[in-house]
């Protein structure tokens, strides 16, 4: 569309690891033993989370797939090392299948705290890691445009992330996050002031600690001129986190340049989301707009289609059906 901005070509992947006793299974409140032990480096970052079973490395903004892999793998090696320098395991799954029987939450960040206090018994035990990926956008006002497009794709991100399997769902971790205020789709709006003004609303009313945080599987960054996608299990493999971040970018560079996105509606999204964390790939996801249950399988071959023109442009056609067909 003419005199739309470009979206800047760089992304980026946080990764959310569990810390496990090799000698248990179970999680372990051990993450500042395992940070103390990784130094920052000029590709990653590596920080703590709510919960301290838990651990973040964090990429720095990559131009090319295969660059963001190389950042993944160093990370994900030093982390483990550290790991097993302190007598565990690193897993990287949405989900533990054993948790911790000891308080999760033990450090005195004053954020995270408040984070305790708000949601109370809902975050005492949440052990939930995800793959978050960021894609630059020049401006909020794009973003935004962008979050709109985004909304019926993001189930069929949910589907292909599957990694946390329990209680007959494929994805356990998007069950426990739907408890939190507002979590899922987000809703539409008309530009970044309605965004903001909605953020700012919800932490009036209580349901948000503060303007930096919200529970959408997809959501303008508070810090980073970028949308972020937090609809991802944590990635079993780094071949599942590059595809997760290619097919990511290849949305946001789609939906920078089309017209007015397709109206789908709240409820039908949210059951889109529902039955993508129900079944993952293996049974029946829901279109958005036909607003009926089809085979998840066909949902990710019409996302495939929508973002081929993006992938290719990219060279990256090749690389993320190779991946896919990895993954299914």
């Amino acid at each position: 569309m003419a005199g739309v901005p470009q979206c800047a070509d760089t992304v980026g992947v946080e990764e959310e690891f569990l810390l496990v006793d090799t000698a248990s299974a179970r999680t372990a409140v051990r993450a500042d033993a395992v940070l103390a032990r990784v130094q920052d480096t000029d590709l990653t970052k590596f920080h703590a989370e709510l919960a301290s079973t838990q651990v973040e490395a964090a990429t720095g903004p990559c131009t090319s797939v295969a660059e963001l892999g190389h950042a993944l793998r160093q990370a994900r090696a030093m982390l483990a090392k550290a790991a097993e320098e302190t007598g565990l395991g690193l897993v990287s799954r949405g989900t533990p299948v054993k948790p911790s029987l000891q308080p999760i939450v033990s450090h005195d960040n004053p954020r995270f705290r408040r984070v305790l206090d708000t949601y109370a018994g809902v975050v005492e035990h949440y052990e939930a890691c995800g793959c978050h990926v960021h894609v630059g956008v020049p401006d909020r006002e794009t973003g935004v445009r962008v979050l709109n497009h985004l909304r019926p794709w993001l189930p069929t991100l949910l589907a292909l992330s599957a990694n946390s399997a329990g209680n007959g769902y494929a994805s356990w971790r998007m069950v426990e996050q739907s408890r939190f205020p507002g979590s899922g789709v987000a809703p539409v709006f008309a530009d970044a002031a309605g965004y903001d003004a909605h953020v700012a609303r919800m932490v009036a009313c209580g349901t948000l600690v503060d303007r930096a945080q919200s529970f959408w599987l997809a959501r303008l960054s508070p810090k980073l001129p970028t949308v972020e996608f937090r609809v991802a299990d944590a990635a079993a493999t780094v071949e599942d986190a590059m595809l997760q971040a290619a097919l990511s970018r290849a949305l946001v560079h789609t939906a920078a340049v089309a017209d007015e996105p397709r109206p789908v509606r709240d409820d039908v999204c949210a059951a889109a989301v529902w039955a993508a964390s129900r079944y993952g790939l293996d049974g029946a996801g829901v279109d958005p707009w036909r607003e009926c249950r089809v085979p998840a399988t066909a949902l990710l071959e019409a996302l495939l289609e929508h973002v081929t023109p993006a992938l290719a442009e990219r060279g990256e056609l090749e690389l993320v059906h190779d991946l896919v067909d990895q993954r299914v």
